[in-house]
This record gives C-alpha cells, structure tokens and sequence, in this order.
C-alpha cells in the first residue's frame, strides 16, 4: 500500500463507525487505511450535476496528493463545463466484489489547480502512478500531453468520505473534515 502524503497543518478526520450498517462487533477503519486505498486505486468515477440538473457520471484516473483526490479533464469536456456550473462532485473507488475490500466515496469540491510548481509535482505523481504514457508537461496553468490539448486539473479536498468494509465484518466508516 502507498503512504499517501497529508498537508502536514491538516487535523485528522473525525471518524465514526454508523452501526447501522455495520455488523456487530465491526469497528471504525483507521482514516491511514481508507486514505491508502485512495491514494492506489488505479481508477475512480467522477459524479458531477449537468447545468440543466440531470447527473453525469464518467470514469477516470486520478493521484490522491497532499489531501486531496485530484483528476484532470479537457476545458471542453461535459465534466469540465459541469464543474463551471457547479463544483460540488462526489468521486468513488474500490471494488465490484460484495464481500471483500473496500468501497470509499468522496464528497467535496474541485477546485482548478494551476500553480505551476504544484501542477509539475503532480505531472511526476502521475506519471509515477501509471507509466510514461501518462507524462504530462505543464503550460500556461494546465497539463499538455504531445499535440493534444490542454487539460485543466481539479483537486477535491474532502469534505466527508465514506468508507464500506465488505466482507465479515461489513462496517460503513464516516470521516468529516473541518
């Protein structure tokens, strides 16, 4: 499992098993684990809202940084044109199995990153995630890739993330940042 790296001045989460929905006897998952699975799944699904209210819902990449999930997307994309509208977005991970691993869904804002230092890390942070076909340069507060277009990055700090543990004990896990 990857260490994912937290803004060292970031309080952790307050956490909160809902027993409700947990077996007897499950427990609270310790935010480090829910974090790791954030920072090495390989693919997440981003939940935006349409201008006109309807949902859209797309798979991506993404690399958990410093605190936040972050993803990027063409300036003209659907979800590019829905964040304008709205930033609010859920994104989820895990797995299609029903009784093992864990399941995490993310709930925040993404907000555009374009600092040019911050956006070279996290070219390195990608490429180092899913290989050199996935090297991005940085221009003009975007990420180029060749002679395609720009992508603009987007970093989702939580607001609250749900974590299910499947399998014996199933637990579903609250975390509320501040």
């Amino acid at each position: 499992m990857s260490t994912p790296e937290q803004p060292l001045s970031a309080p952790p989460p307050a956490t909160e098993l809902d027993a409700r929905y947990s077996s007897e006897g499950a427990t609270a998952r310790p935010w480090p684990e829910t974090a790791a699975v954030l920072a090495d799944a390989p693919l997440y699904w981003l939940s935006t809202v349409r201008p006109d209210g309807r949902p859209h819902v797309t798979p991506l990449i993404g690399v958990w940084s410093q605190g936040a999930l972050h993803f990027c997307t063409g300036p003209a994309e659907r979800k590019a044109r829905n964040l304008a509208a709205n930033p609010e977005v859920v994104l989820t991970t895990g797995t299609n199995d029903l009784d093992s691993g864990v399941d995490v869904v993310v709930e925040g804002r993404a907000d555009r990153v374009t600092d040019h230092d911050r956006l070279t890390a996290l070219a390195r942070e990608w490429e180092a995630k899913y290989g050199s076909d996935w090297h991005f340069d940085v221009e003009e507060g975007s990420f180029t890739h060749g002679e395609a277009a720009q992508a603009h990055v987007f970093a989702v700090r939580p607001r609250t993330v749900f974590g299910f543990g499947k399998g014996e004990p199933y637990s579903q896990t609250r975390y509320r940042f501040t």
